[in-house]
């Protein structure tokens, strides 16, 4: 399976490149994430904005960047890889607390409680079932490690302009991996 990231405009000054410093000693980073699948399981996409705040809510840095994969794919994998390669991004370094926002309840659900679980009864949920995508689950969970990470959910489609920036990132990465993937 090949993930293609594409950056935007918005990527050319990039606030978060692996290594960078905090440039305040207050400042936090958010990040908004989004999958779009085209049919599901189907073409599918991935969107991400990335901001860097100041100590007073400013947004000092922006970043954003799609991608997609190059197989049918689900919309959750589009949305956990989006947090995932979101984490990357930011590359080791990193010691400011960092939020990152999903409209996909089940992340910030299982990255806050019911992953530790699951692994602690041999990979099963409450239910006696497997959690689906485990390498994905393993690659959210290592990009995590170390950081200062808080995870949240946000509704989608209701007015959050980052979340909606990140959905249209998806959807055009989404648009991407259909072409992509018919030409061949």
């Amino acid at each position: 399976m090949t993930t293609n990231t594409t950056p935007t405009n918005a990527d050319q000054n990039s606030p978060t490149a692996p290594g960078d410093q905090p440039e305040v000693s207050q400042t936090r980073i958010e990040i908004y994430t989004d999958g779009s699948c085209i049919g599901n399981p189907g073409y599918g996409g991935f969107g991400v904005v990335i901001l860097r705040r100041d100590d007073s809510g400013n947004i000092i840095k922006e970043r954003e960047f799609n991608g997609y994969e190059t197989v049918i794919t689900t919309n959750i994998r589009m949305e956990m890889t989006a947090a995932c390669t979101a984490l990357e991004r930011l590359g080791s370094v990193t010691a400011e607390p960092i939020t990152v926002r999903c409209d996909a309840n089940l992340i910030p659900n299982a990255m806050n409680g019911w992953l530790a679980g699951w692994k602690a009864k041999g990979w099963k949920k409450s239910d006696g079932s497997s959690p689906e995508n485990p390498d994905l689950w393993d690659r959210l969970e290592a990009a995590a490690k170390g950081r200062n990470v808080e995870w949240q959910w946000v509704r989608g489609h209701s007015g959050s302009e980052f979340n909606e920036r990140a959905d249209r990132l998806a959807y055009a990465g989404a648009r991407k991996a259909e072409k992509r993937i018919r030409r061949h």
